[in-house]
């Protein structure tokens, strides 16, 4: 049966490289929700006096090209430094496996989203490169365009989820226009932590469902 997928997109489907997770990873990204669609998340493991990535692994909740993006991206980012990784773009992962169907471009994004995130999410607990800034109010708005509203498949600062943020003193009080027993309202919990609480200068994250 003819198939949009080339041999290589199929090959790392069908036997992705680098499945798994990292124990205590110096780095962790989560991209995407599966709520919504695809969902990759990637763990890594850099070597501190020059920066190499050392280990990286993934997990992928989605589709054969999902999968097989997630599996190249680690593939190719293994051994660089993370300032090599950083130059790696959703075009060359799709080169990579040969070429994707159109449709599916969006996979290789967010594969490469999430190689970015884990490498900012280590950057921000060593606070080292552009995340040694100071954590203000701008900063914590673009942290937080990268978790999913999974109501929409956008991110929450995009659908007017968040009604508030306040910054003062290493505490970041955030509030979310959801009732606190919503059934997404853990997630959300979770994935905005996940995104905040790492950087070097954040004592304590709140948390509060303000929705009727």
């Amino acid at each position: 049966m003819e198939t949009p997928y080339s041999e290589k997109v199929i090959e790392y489907f069908q036997n992705p490289k680098n499945v798994g997770e990292i124990e205590d990873p110096d780095g962790y990204a989560k991209e995407g929700s599966p709520a919504c669609g695809d969902m990759v998340s990637l763990f890594i493991k850099v070597e501190d006096e020059n920066h190499e990535i050392t280990d990286i692994k993934f997990k992928s909740y989605g589709c054969a090209s999902n999968i097989a993006t997630g599996s190249i991206i680690t593939e190719m980012a293994k051994g660089m430094t993370i300032e090599e990784a950083k130059e790696i773009s959703w075009e060359d992962a799709a080169d990579e496996l040969g070429g994707l169907p159109d449709l599916k471009t969006h996979c290789s994004v967010l594969a490469v989203d999430a190689l970015r995130e884990a490498i900012r999410n280590y950057e921000e607990r060593q606070g080292i490169g552009e995340e040694k800034r100071e954590t203000t109010l701008d900063v914590v708005r673009k942290r937080l365009r990268h978790v999913m509203n999974p109501m929409t498949g956008l991110d929450v600062i995009k659908t007017d989820l968040i009604s508030d943020i306040e910054v003062e003193d290493g505490i970041i009080t955030v509030e979310v226009d959801l009732e606190e027993d919503h059934q997404f309202a853990s997630a959300v919990n979770e994935d905005i932590k996940e995104k905040l609480e790492p950087r070097w200068d954040v004592e304590e994250v709140v948390i509060k469902f303000v929705g009727d």
